[in-house]
């Protein structure tokens, strides 16, 4: 079987496959434009005679509940990222395939991290054919050597919702990592020793995948509550000694940035955010959990103080500084999706007014509407973006996939989308004429704001009215380009093949872009 066949130009320009790994895809037909026909996936139906009456489905092992499972060659398995970098769970379902000589699965994480470069092993020897989730560090630059059986796709968080609803990727069994849960498959991820917040993100797998084995180190008697994961959908039970790693689900910066460069990035986003009116009294916004958009978050709460207002929501991936503001009343509510560290999952634990979302209700494209596009401000990062403001967050300017999607995309459909990114970056620019790869299409992206310079999209003259009055460094976004080559020069083209070796799913499942070779 080929990897990929049927090479098309979609919408945006870009040469994508319409068959990869022996599958259809559909390319990129621009923003609102592909309305898929049809109904939902849906799971074999299963019958309450063929599970315990007492609702005891507890299994002796993991390797047993594989088993039982049905573990065969050529299934898709997924698991979630809740625990990041502390995964226990993940790298085990695949010693374990291994030892049964399973071989050819596709492995549909929600995301995965250095934690599991062990897996690129079982990349080489065949027990994993390909991955379709993002893939940070080791195993991105394993793809990206073209190392991988199979091309890697990447979705974002919505995108990976949509494709297992819709029934694009259909998953055989899902294997659910749960701080608590109970015998009968009820679990949540805000109790236990490896407390690590909401699970979301094994929402659409515990719904869709024909089996679903719950793994806990803190079984509870029935019931588990609050139930994030409900188990009815859930075959079997998993007793293990431990399911995560505490000290390394905070993984990533979550720390304001001291970066003299980084806070004045924050300061002209905030300034900008406050002059154009984006920022009122029951204002709504999203911001990431780096060392910038922490400090973006504490300008925010300062306005909100001196004006006497309450922002409505923060949708989070959260933190001890939104949940700060949670407790001090600038806020009424969380909407989480996940949680980055020990007080962000104490305040979804115990405040209700700090909720737990999914990507179902957050991200996904394909439902009758999603919160995305109720957030008036949305601060996101890049690694590049082009003069005409598409951007990428998968690859550097060298060709290497190092990073995943996340709810990147899905968030270019808040109001106001605005990426404050440094001008340059190890002295490399980060304003292109064309991104190595597009993740995001330029008509959503808003303002971009370097040190040196605010760029804002002429699609916004509503925001450029606002500000044509201001002191802001408003500049064209071609100007910012020329200004960093003229201090770093221009950039080295990537030493890339015309070898694909991932494809970039946009929020409808149509191919945006595709990752190739580098050599």
């Amino acid at each position: 079987m080929k990897k990929y066949d049927n090479l098309v130009t979609n919408a945006l320009g870009r040469v994508v496959p319409e068959i990869i790994n022996g599958e259809k895809h559909v390319p990129f037909m621009g923003v609102g434009k592909y309305k898929p026909e049809g109904r939902k996936h849906a799971p074999t139906i299963a019958s309450c005679a063929d599970y315990p009456a007492d609702g005891n489905k507890l299994i002796g092992s993991l390797k047993e509940a594989l088993v039982k499972a049905g573990l065969r060659d050529g299934m898709t398995i997924s698991t979630h990222h809740h625990f990041r970098d502390g995964d226990l769970i993940a790298n085990q379902i695949f010693d374990i395939a291994h030892e049964l000589g399973v071989k050819n699965l596709r492995w549909f994480p929600s995301a995965s991290f250095s934690c599991h470069k062990v897996l690129i092993k079982y990349l080489e020897d065949g027990t994993i054919h390909h991955i379709e989730g993002s893939m940070n560090g080791p195993l991105g630059k394993f793809c990206s050597e073209g190392k991988m059986a199979g091309v890697g796709i990447l979705r974002s968080h919505g995108g990976r919702y949509q494709s297992v609803q819709d029934g694009e990727v259909k998953i055989d069994i899902a294997v659910i990592a749960a701080p608590t849960a109970d015998a009968f498959g009820n679990a949540n991820g805000v109790q236990g020793s490896a407390a690590c917040g909401s699970l979301g993100f094994a929402l659409a797998d515990s719904q869709y995948a024909e089996k679903v084995i719950v793994v806990t180190d803190n079984l509870v008697p029935f019931p588990c509550i609050p139930w994030q994961i409900h188990g009815n959908f859930v075959d079997y039970t998993v007793l293990v000694d431990k399911v995560g790693l505490p000290e390394k689900i905070v993984s990533g910066t979550t720390q304001v940035t001291k970066s003299p460069d980084r806070l004045l990035l924050a300061d002209l986003t905030a300034q900008l955010c406050e002059e154009a009116g984006l920022i009122y009294d029951g204002f709504s916004y999203q911001a990431g959990a780096g060392g910038t958009a922490l400090s973006i978050g504490i300008y925010f709460s300062e306005i909100l103080k001196r004006n006497n207002w309450k922002a409505r929501f923060i949708r989070a991936g959260s933190n001890k500084y939104p949940v700060a503001m949670l407790e001090e009343g600038l806020v009424d509510y969380i909407l989480d999706g996940q949680t980055f560290d020990m007080e962000g999952v104490r305040s979804m634990r115990d405040n209700p007014n700090h909720v737990g979302t999914s990507p179902f209700t957050s991200y996904n494209y394909h439902g009758k509407g999603n919160f995305a596009s109720m957030i008036d401000v949305v601060i996101l990062g890049a690694t590049e973006v082009d003069v005409n403001f598409n951007a990428n967050v998968v690859t550097h300017t060298d060709g290497y996939l190092l990073h995943g999607i996340g709810g990147w995309q899905n968030c270019l459909f808040g109001r106001t989308v605005i990426l404050p990114i440094p001008l340059f970056r190890d002295r490399i620019p980060v304003i292109l004429d064309e991104v190595t790869t597009i993740c995001g299409p330029g008509e959503l992206i808003d303002v971009i704001v370097t040190e040196r310079g605010i760029a804002i999209n002429p699609r916004r003259t509503d925001l450029i009215d606002k500000l044509k009055d201001s002191k802001l460094p408003i500049k064209s976004i071609q100007e910012l380009k020329t200004e960093a080559e003229a201090i770093c020069g221009k950039p080295e083209k990537a030493r890339i093949s015309d070898e694909i070796v991932a494809a970039i799913k946009w929020v409808d499942g149509t191919i945006i872009d595709v990752v190739r070779k580098v050599y």
